[in-house]
């Protein structure tokens, strides 16, 4: 073995078994989930908010894809029964059409349904008159009094954390909550972790949401920069992106980097409160519960093992492009920033 070679294995064990001991040291998240392996779906607090959330949130996005809408309200009626209480969604997925299938869902049943989930949906606006109309449309389409939490969606262009201050999007969203039709805020975004470093101390934030992946890892990584910086902070963190993002070409699994389950650990082994996971079916959404129920944190070798077969594919950022283009960003926010 060559010196080069010898010290590039040396660094990856010394950083993976730093990032381990980090990860699963007393102060972590994962210390404070309420559920062995096995005794059912864990839950671990949502930041300072006092609220215990389910570690696997079910995806809005995913949801709205489904075409038989019955299927998809039987879905998230199976997920509410075995443990996840949190649901995801945003004012512009499928134009609405998450939030409003996903709003039949919870009214159904004389709203018994609404009572067991903490609902988190976007707002997409950066002006104070877009944010109150998204967020009104919102209630409406969601059949709620109240969203437990208001995230700012995509906060993925460097102008962003001063245009929610400037064209007065986050005063409009904290009067909404002051009015009590928000309870919790926070912000989204999956391009770059210093935007979102911008973006944390210009409010005390409830919740951050980011990319947690295994190639996040070695690219631009969310993980190593934003997430002990949040933590510091006592925001909640809640993972996106887990095996890679929601089109072929940029999934993780899709490519054979990584298994589901692999993506699907790594990402809950971090200090995460929660990771959105894209639900499409019935048989999705047992496989994924398996593995929460079950969830075991990565050990240290377990850590260095899946990150050296992770790594020649990740450093390049070919399975992230949605840190590196505007591909993957929606089309409300290409147009709100001028492009096509």
């Amino acid at each position: 073995m060559t010196f080069a070679e010898e010290t590039r294995r040396e660094f990856l064990h010394d950083s993976l078994t730093a990032a381990a001991a980090a990860t699963l040291g007393a102060g972590s998240i994962l210390a404070a989930q309420d559920q062995q392996p096995g005794e059912g779906l864990p839950r671990r607090p949502l930041g300072r908010t006092g609220v215990r959330v389910s570690i696997l949130c079910l995806g809005g996005w995913h949801i709205g894809d489904i075409r038989d809408k019955k299927e998809a309200i039987r879905i998230m009626h199976a997920a509410l029964d075995q443990g996840i209480n949190f649901f995801d969604n945003c004012w512009d997925y499928h134009d609405g059409g998450s939030e409003e299938i996903m709003g039949q869902a919870l009214a159904a049943d004389q709203g018994k349904w609404r009572k067991q989930c903490f609902l988190m949906t976007k707002v997409c606006a950066r002006d104070a008159k877009g944010v109150r109309q998204q967020v009104e449309q919102s209630l409406r389409r969601l059949r709620t009094d109240v969203i437990d939490l208001l995230q700012m969606h995509e906060i993925n262009w460097d102008n962003d954390p001063e245009w929610v201050i400037e064209q007065g999007g986050l005063a409009e969203l904290l009067q909404l909550q002051k009015e009590g039709k928000v309870r919790f805020v926070g912000f989204t975004g999956h391009k770059s972790p210093h935007i979102h470093l911008k973006m944390l101390p210009i409010h005390r934030w409830d919740t951050v949401q980011m990319p947690i992946n295994v190639c996040d890892h070695f690219y631009r990584s969310f993980v190593h920069e934003v997430v002990p910086a949040a933590r510091k902070a006592g925001i909640g963190v809640i993972g996106m992106k887990t095996m890679g993002g929601g089109r072929t070409e940029g999934k993780i699994v899709a490519a054979g980097v990584a298994t589901p389950e692999e993506c699907l650990r790594y990402a809950l082994s971090q200090d995460v409160a929660s990771v959105v996971s894209g639900i499409t079916s019935m048989d999705i959404l047992q496989k994924n519960l398996a593995v929460a129920r079950n969830f075991r944190p990565l050990t240290a070798e377990e850590m260095q093992r899946l990150a050296a077969k992770v790594k020649p594919h990740a450093g390049d950022g070919r399975h992230e492009r949605f840190k590196s283009t505007i591909d993957f960003d929606g089309p409300y926010h290409r147009k709100q920033h001028g492009f096509d």
